[in-house]
């Protein structure tokens, strides 16, 4: 999918958005100003090929069919290849997608395929669990409901093993 402008209707949510919160009004492609995630990785060096996760990431968006907020928390994993990522970029990538006009659905998938571009890990999985204020102020007013989604790529998704302690690990408390 392209950047937020070549979606049907978002220049026109875009400028009204602009209106209460410029930022929000600026080219969707672009990061704050100008930056995407960055894209530096280090070596692999110990080997490690167990599952890296950080869980209960803050993900904070603003809805592109209604313009209201919703948040919740992002859990990234992924089985390391010959590279590694700091912990602090998973946070970063989720922040910066997360500043455009988004669904759930594009942010999730947008997380999981930079990191599988910019990481080439053996697998990743990324699931987004948010509240959506469209939801629970409007309509029918399902408060406190959640909306889960969830993208996996490489062992993640095609090895059972694999995918079954990510999404356990996913859902296990703290």
């Amino acid at each position: 999918m392209g950047p937020v402008d070549e979606r049907r209707g978002a220049r026109r949510l875009r400028r009204a958005a602009g209106a209460v919160d410029p930022a929000v009004a600026a080219d969707g492609d672009r990061r704050p100003n100008g930056h995407r995630p960055a894209s530096r990785t280090f070596p692999n060096d110990e080997g490690y090929d167990e599952l890296v996760l950080a869980k209960n990431i803050p993900v904070q968006s603003l809805c592109e069919h209604h313009l209201l907020p919703f948040q919740g928390v992002a859990h990234i994993g992924y089985l390391p290849g010959e590279r590694i990522l700091g912990l602090s970029k998973l946070a970063r990538v989720v922040e910066l997608f997360a500043r455009d006009l988004q669904v759930q659905e594009r942010l999730t998938k947008q997380v999981a395929d930079w990191l599988q571009e910019h990481l080439a890990p053996k697998g990743v999985g990324v699931v987004i669990e948010a509240e959506h204020l469209c939801m629970s102020l409007r309509g029918v007013r399902a408060a406190r409901s959640a909306t889960v989604t969830s993208t996996l790529h490489g062992a993640l998704r095609d090895d059972a093993r694999s995918r079954q302690e990510f999404l356990a690990f996913t859902s296990a408390t703290r």
